[in-house]
């Protein structure tokens, strides 16, 4: 009996906390981290688009930090002002189609951005850091993917401090110019100053994209007060510096000429992203096109996907003409998230299980109309809104499950998810008395190019890297309902069961919940990632996961660590072995 209460009361405080904030007390009073949010709520950026010219302004509240206890000077910055950001790239790609340059600069005088708020690290959790990290990591991804396939060139205009983070988010950008004022520099300061590393990007972004020396760099990143004028140039950590009398005449010019040789052709008026509509339960959240569901108990998040109820329009005016709630598009922003709920609000969760209901035929008749349309502006974005929520999926720090049973439609774009997934399952047939149809998955020209993940090959390449030839073998294949068996038998689930057996998921979810999450999160993230390295799989793998053990090491976040004693006075004090 004692040790039934026991265990009950550990249950029952796991539950209690599984909500907890990662970072204390929310600012607005709220429970939960909400990634959804518009400009007329901005508290930290201004988004303002001139012609073919976009213009991303910073001017952090101080006084509107997402948790309470700092004030976010000098244009320091939270995940609440990185969750803006974010929210202005995706505006600038769905509302603006005639946008064709993206102007970053500062509202405060003589600072660009001084990074990720000292104070909000100091005192946040584990799990809210790194999460944090990832986050930004993403969005400053997105600024890249942004160029490179929506064609939105950036330029950074640093009118005087960038530090820290505040530096790494110009690194993202394709062009970085530093105002020649004699005292405005570019630093990365986090090993001396705070005993962790520059914690989105910047390592790999000055050694891989801007190819700077590795001496150099050693220098620039162990000086407090960074890098200005004529040898910031001349070290390759910015492109240009400007007097301050010609500062805002070169960045519109930078504009004109990137925005000039933008491939880019949207016309006509964007589409709204409007508000999603969601509703929040105790174990649940509901949305139009899909339910999570949690069973706390067996820390897990069951995902479930609904598709197309309606064929897809029969044209692109029409498409545009739905806007946001056109299927791909909602089940995309929906799906993004709910991720990025379970991320930061459902900490205990152990496993993300995938299933779905609908008709595969129409979800394959959505893709088809995609490819129809490729060269339509928006069709394009929305492919590469999945290809980044995949990529969300992909390196979401859970278990990743899922579970192919009647009635499901994980076909084309949706057949990405088991593919993602650490395992799959697959039942054979039918239940007794389900009167659905058996399960089936089906493949599609979407699957073989349209979504790379990190590590730039596609899931199937990634799954089959050691025989290509099986690629090619389901590449036959695309287009069919294939059944269970003949599902395992092209490697594209881990498991063909048939009812009898099905029983050995739930042993399985067991399993999975009473394993170490640590040890967990680093199998996953090995094995996830095969093949070759790219500068974003390394910022995700190699910096990420240095980052992550620096993040719970004394010298860091110890009462006498560099986190804890900034700005106090008192110098860390340091376990001086190397490990």
């Amino acid at each position: 009996m004692v040790a039934e209460m026991g265990a009950k009361s550990t249950v029952q405080a796991r539950d209690t906390d599984h909500r907890s904030l990662a970072n204390g007390k929310l600012a607005n009073g709220k429970d939960r981290i909400d990634f959804q949010t518009e400009p007329s709520r901005y508290r930290h950026w201004k988004l303002a688009v001139d012609g073919d010219v976009a213009t991303l302004t910073m001017d952090v509240d101080e006084k509107a930090g997402l948790f309470e206890g700092y004030d976010l000077k000098l244009n320091s910055y939270d995940l609440g002002v990185d969750i803006e950001l974010a929210d202005a790239l995706e505006r600038l790609r769905f509302e603006y189609p005639q946008a064709r340059a993206l102007v970053l600069r500062s509202a405060k005088p003589r600072v660009f951005c001084a990074g990720a708020n000292i104070r909000m690290l100091g005192s946040a959790s584990h799990a809210h850091k790194v999460n944090f990290c990832k986050f930004t990591n993403e969005t400053r991804n997105g600024i890249e993917d942004l160029s490179e396939n929506s064609g939105i060139k950036s330029i950074c205009a640093i009118n005087g401090t960038a530090a820290g983070g505040g530096y790494e988010l110009a690194l993202a950008t394709d062009y970085i110019m530093l105002i020649d004022d004699g005292s405005a520099a570019v630093s990365l300061p986090e090993l001396p100053l705070l005993a962790v590393l520059p914690g989105t990007g910047g390592l790999t972004r000055i050694s891989d994209k801007r190819r700077v020396r590795r001496d150099l760099a050693d220098v620039f990143c162990t000086t407090e007060e960074g890098v200005k004028g004529k040898r910031a140039v001349d070290w390759r950590l910015v492109d240009a510096v400007v007097p301050g009398s010609k500062f805002d005449q070169a960045i519109a010019a930078r504009a004109e000429e990137f925005a000039a040789q933008s491939p880019r052709a949207g016309t006509g008026p964007g589409i709204k992203l409007s508000p999603l509509k969601r509703r929040f339960a105790a174990d649940s959240v509901e949305y139009a096109t899909l339910s999570v569901e949690f069973q706390r108990a067996e820390r897990i998040a069951t995902a479930s996907l609904r598709g197309p109820t309606a064929p897809p329009p029969h044209s692109a005016e029409a498409m545009v003409a739905q806007g946001a709630d056109f299927w791909p598009l909602k089940l995309a922003r929906e799906l993004d998230d709910a991720i990025l709920h379970i991320r930061l609000n459902e900490l205990d969760t152990a496993a993300i299980v995938f299933k779905s209901d609908g008709d595969p035929v129409q979800v394959l008749a959505y893709d088809q109309f995609l490819d129809a349309n490729k060269d339509h502006w928006l069709a394009r974005e929305i492919r590469h809104l999945w290809k980044r929520v995949l990529k969300r999926v992909d390196l979401t720090s859970r278990s990743l499950v899922t579970l192919i049973e009647p009635g499901s439609c994980f076909a084309g774009t949706l057949a990405e998810l088991p593919l993602a997934s650490d395992r799959s399952y697959m039942l054979i047939g039918l239940r007794e008395g389900d009167n659905k149809e058996p399960a089936a998955m089906a493949l599609a020209d979407v699957n073989f190019a349209a979504y790379p993940m990190s590590n730039g090959l596609t899931r199937l390449g990634c799954r089959f890297l050691a025989d290509p030839g099986q690629v090619e073998a389901a590449k036959a294949e695309r287009g069919k309902m294939l059944d269970a068996e003949a599902a395992q038998k092209l490697g594209l689930v881990t498991f063909a069961l048939d009812d009898i057996d099905w029983d050995e998921v739930r042993v399985f979810l067991e399993e999975r919940a009473s394993f170490s999450p640590d040890g967990l999160t680093g199998l996953e993230a090995n094995l996830r990632f095969a093949g070759p390295e790219t500068m974003e799989s390394k910022i995700f793998a190699r910096l990420t996961a240095w980052q992550n053990w620096i993040f719970q090491r004394p010298n860091a976040v110890g009462e006498e660590g560099a986190l804890k004693r900034y700005g106090t006075g008192q110098k860390p004090l340091f376990d001086t072995r190397r490990v």
